[in-house]
């Protein structure tokens, strides 16, 4: 238990109420109005202040806007997010699927195809996209557009020797544990509104790569790029370890079965502890490390931050633990440097490693993680007030 007067919690509390303001108040009219395309559908790639761009729209962005507005609706945001989502899934059916059923990596702002590629990522953020809909727009319809979905996915790109998924048609590229982390989060979203059981085997598959493949049994730090048969990839990019990623892969395994299985609480807390005291510089997460915990790319994006945020609140909340409430203030004083934008809930999307903010357009992608960092702090604040109260 938290006491109301601990310092550490109460700068966490008083970091919620801040960035709830943020994300319903500012980021959501925001986004919902000069984020979304009237004039031909679907969501803008970016923004340069409040002017949408006409530029190549990656598939990921569409349906992670339809969770964004999807979570903020939960938070209490009173827009009309059943719109929203049913504007961007109209839009990403029409322009991104494919005659197999995957959906296509990206297209041109006039909808036409410039990349082919159906990449595993995509995939899950469609999945994801149609099980977050489902708060604000609730129907039967979604339930079999996802297991559809996912059948064509088990089909086309579940890996013929061995587990896991292959990168993306064609095949080819190199295995990475990234996608995967997504699939895993998407499972876990469907285990919240489906008792479809394959969901949950889905997750216990996806959960146990992580901890027999892409979790290193000795340093317990997690590795991004691999060859076919899952072995670490030569070179530079096998050594490659991203904080960010490490935060994100604890949240999901301590949401998995972290509550229950102490071989994967500690998997979890070792990843987060190697982040933490490796991967944090200047007060943020960095981009990049290598296998040996030394500093490959220096520089910070936004999107770490909201990961450090939701691992360390979720982590507090499970165990209680003062310095996971130490952890989360300081993630979010870190994450709201990049806030402070002149147009009010836009974002700076990249830090340098001398600690200087880029001015560019803000990326859409990135909302999506904001608003998972406000759910999870959210919720991590809620139930310390219930325990406390």
């Amino acid at each position: 238990m938290t006491p109301h007067d601990d310092a550490a919690y109460t700068g966490a509390k008083q970091d919620q109420k801040r960035l709830l303001q943020w994300l319903l108040d500012q980021a959501c009219p925001l986004w919902s109005t000069h984020g979304a395309d009237r004039v031909r559908g679907g969501f803008h790639e970016r923004l340069s202040g409040t002017q949408g761009l006409q530029e190549p729209r990656r598939a990921r962005v569409q349906p992670r806007q339809v969770s964004s507005f999807a979570q903020a609706a939960l938070l209490g945001w009173r827009g009309d997010a059943a719109a929203l989502a049913t504007h961007g899934l109209d839009y990403f059916r029409k322009y991104y699927r494919r005659p197999d059923g995957l959906f296509r990596t990206l297209i041109g702002p006039d909808g036409a195809s410039l990349d082919e590629r159906a990449l595993l990522y995509d995939q899950a953020f469609a999945l994801l996209g149609l099980a977050e809909a489902q708060h604000v727009i609730p129907s039967a319809p979604l339930a079999d557009e996802g297991r559809k979905l996912r059948a064509t996915v088990f089909r086309l790109l579940r890996r013929k020797n061995g587990p896991g998924f292959e990168t993306g048609l064609p095949l080819g590229a190199p295995l990475c544990a990234n996608p995967h982390m997504h699939l895993f989060e998407v499972a876990l979203a469907w285990i919240e509104t489906s008792d479809d059981d394959e969901w949950h085997a889905l997750a216990d598959e996806i959960g146990a790569l992580a901890l027999s493949t892409f979790i290193d049994p000795v340093s317990g730090v997690l590795r991004e790029h691999y060859e076919g048969d899952w072995k670490r990839l030569s070179g530079t990019p096998g050594r490659i370890i991203e904080p960010g990623h490490h935060f994100e892969w604890a949240w999901l395994l301590l949401r998995w079965e972290g509550a229950s299985r102490p071989e994967v609480r500690r998997a979890a807390f070792k990843l987060i502890d190697a982040a933490e005291q490796h991967g944090v510089r200047n007060g943020v997460a960095v981009n990049a490390l290598l296998d040996d915990l030394s500093m490959h790319d220096p520089s910070a994006r936004l999107w770490p931050q909201t990961e450090r945020l939701k691992a360390s609140a979720l982590a507090a909340r499970l165990t209680g633990e003062r310095r996971y409430w130490v952890m989360a203030h300081a993630a979010a004083t870190g994450l709201f440097r990049y806030l402070e934008t002149k147009v009010p809930g836009s974002w700076y999307d990249k830090l340098t490693a001398e600690g200087k903010l880029i001015e560019e357009p803000a990326p859409a992608s990135t909302f999506y993680h904001l608003a998972a960092a406000a759910a999870q702090l959210t919720a991590s604040v809620s139930e310390a007030e219930r325990l406390n109260a």
